[in-house]
């Protein structure tokens, strides 16, 4: 028996080019990826406008009813105008004033405004819905008396939310703060986005399976660094559609507070501001809903950049 384990002998190693490529078990997602992204984005645009256009051929100017109601666009020119008529407009003045600046100049700058607000409630948001994430994760106490509120915060509507926040922001005072109206704003956007961020984050500290959790404790490490070494990573495919979705609401609540509070500069305000030329000028107001369109892209566009900086800790497959 002994002489023939001794010929046997020990397992032969598997040679390293048996062993499967790192890309096998975790497929990376590289700019090719991207690249093909962008690709089906711009043939979307190119879609929709040919779409806009061929219905501007052939839709009615009185647009279409069913038994009386309207469930068609007109397709006249005062509502629908022509893709190139938009376009054009962006290079001529805002205005008749002398001096005055194209329409795209006015565009971009409350894009900007519109967009550092937005960012500033996009992160208030995601702190605040990190801190509740942990909080109701370490404490089963706190997840069942504030996840029932959080979920309820978003019933309120924000025109009835707006003015309560610029009310109440005036009366406060912090140190030498001046509270600014554009930081009402942000409070809003914040209060929209931090909901998907604390269900994402709950659900993703919860994520990591009970053997990982106790191999943590044989370290013997902290609650602390079992938070930052196994959960957080673990909550990164849950984080990523939770800072979509926050990222989309807080610009979304920006636009909607800057024309509910009246807070100017922003892009919200211009379209208020725009549709008032509706009649004589219908082209000016899509430049405006373009702006707003594109705020909503370069905001999703940052998410996704975040997205690709933290595949590693991305399943194979993906999940976000």
């Amino acid at each position: 028996m002994t002489g023939a384990i001794g010929e046997l002998g020990p397992a032969a190693p598997v040679p390293a080019a048996e062993a499967p490529p790192p890309a096998a078990v975790r497929p990376t997602r590289g700019w090719g990826a991207g690249a093909r992204r962008a690709g089906w984005f711009a043939a979307s645009v190119v879609l929709v406008c040919a779409l806009w256009e061929a219905y501007k051929l052939v839709g009615s100017p009185d647009g279409g009813s069913v038994f009386g109601v309207r469930v068609l666009p007109r397709a006249d020119d005062s509502s629908m105008p022509h893709v190139g008529e938009v376009l054009r407009r962006f290079g001529r003045p805002e205005s008749s004033a002398a001096g005055s600046d194209p329409v795209l100049v006015g565009v971009l700058e409350a894009v900007w405004f519109t967009f550092r607000v937005a960012m500033a409630g996009l992160l208030l948001g995601v702190l605040v819905g990190l801190l509740l994430g942990v909080v109701m994760q370490r404490f089963a106490v706190a997840e069942r008396g504030l996840l029932p509120y959080v979920v309820l915060s978003q019933t309120v509507p924000l025109i009835a939310l707006a003015p309560l926040v610029v009310g109440w922001a005036g009366r406060l005072h912090i140190g030498e703060l001046t509270w600014r109206p554009w930081m009402s704003v942000a409070v809003i956007a914040a209060y929209l986005a931090f909901f998907p961020v604390a269900v994402g984050a709950l659900r993703g500290l919860r994520s990591p399976p009970e053997h990982a959790v106790e191999l943590m404790r044989s370290y013997s490490a902290s609650w602390w660094q079992a938070l930052l070494r196994l959960r957080l990573p673990a909550a990164v495919p849950y984080l990523i559609p939770a800072l979509r979705l926050a990222a989309a609401s807080a610009v979304v609540g920006a636009i909607v507070a800057e024309i509910s509070t009246g807070t100017r500069g922003g892009i919200g305000r211009l379209v208020i501001e725009y549709s008032r030329e509706a009649t004589s000028d219908p082209a000016k107001v899509y430049t405006a809903f373009l702006g707003a369109a594109v705020l909503g892209l370069v905001v999703a566009g940052l998410v996704a950049l975040l997205d690709l900086a933290l595949s590693r800790f991305q399943p194979a497959g993906g999940r976000a």
